[in-house]
C-alpha cells in the first residue's frame, strides 16, 4: 500500500537564521517587485533590490536638500527670516548643527521611504510616488530660493 502526500498543503519554506547572508548584505536578493499583484490592497511588499530610477530620485532629494540648506543660509545672511522654528533654533545655536540635523533628518526619512517604497498610501498611490512628489517640491523650493536671492541682489 503506497502512502501519498498532498504537496499543495505542505509548507516548503525553511526557517531563516537571524544573521543570514541576505540580512547582513553579503548576498544580494533578486526581488525587485512584489511577488503577487493580489497580495492585498494595503499589504506592504518589500523587495531586495531597488531600481536605479528610485536611487537617482533619492540622491536628487539629498542634493536638493543640501542646496536648500546653503541657500537658506545665504538668504539669512541677506536679512531674511527662518520660518521653521525648529531650524531657527538650530541656526541660532550653530550653523554646523543646523546642517547636520537637516541632513540627518532628511537621510533618515529617505531611508524609511525607500524601505517602504511599495506600500500603498491611497488606492493607487504608493510611497515611491511620494518620493517623486518630494523631489518636485524640492525643485520648486530651490527655484523659489534662487528667485529670492536674485531679488535681493538686484536691489
Amino acid at each position: 500500500m503506497a502512502i501519498t502526500y498532498d504537496l499543495r498543503v505542505q509548507d516548503r519554506r525553511r526557517e531563516v537564521p537571524f544573521f543570514c547572508a541576505y540580512h547582513l548584505g553579503i548576498k544580494q536578493g533578486r526581488r525587485m517587485d512584489e511577488r503577487r499583484s493580489s497580495e492585498g490592497r494595503w499589504n506592504a511588499a518589500y523587495v531586495d533590490l531597488y531600481t536605479d530610477r528610485l536611487m537617482l530620485c533619492v540622491v536628487g532629494i539629498l542634493v536638493l536638500s543640501i542646496c536648500d540648506a546653503v541657500f537658506t543660509l545665504k538668504i539669512l545672511a541677506q536679512g531674511g527670516d527662518e520660518l521653521n522654528w525648529f531650524m531657527a533654533i538650530l541656526i541660532d545655536d550653530s550653523v554646523e548643527k543646523f546642517i547636520a540635523v537637516k541632513m540627518a533628518l532628511t537621510s533618515l526619512a529617505l531611508i524609511m521611504l525607500v524601505i517602504h517604497h511599495n506600500v500603498k498610501v491611497f488606492y493607487k498611490m504608493r510611497v515611491r510616488h511620494l518620493k517623486y512628489m518630494l523631489l518636485s517640491g524640492y525643485g520648486f523650493l530651490i527655484g523659489y530660493e534662487l528667485y529670492l536671492l536674485e531679488l535681493v541682489s538686484g536691489v
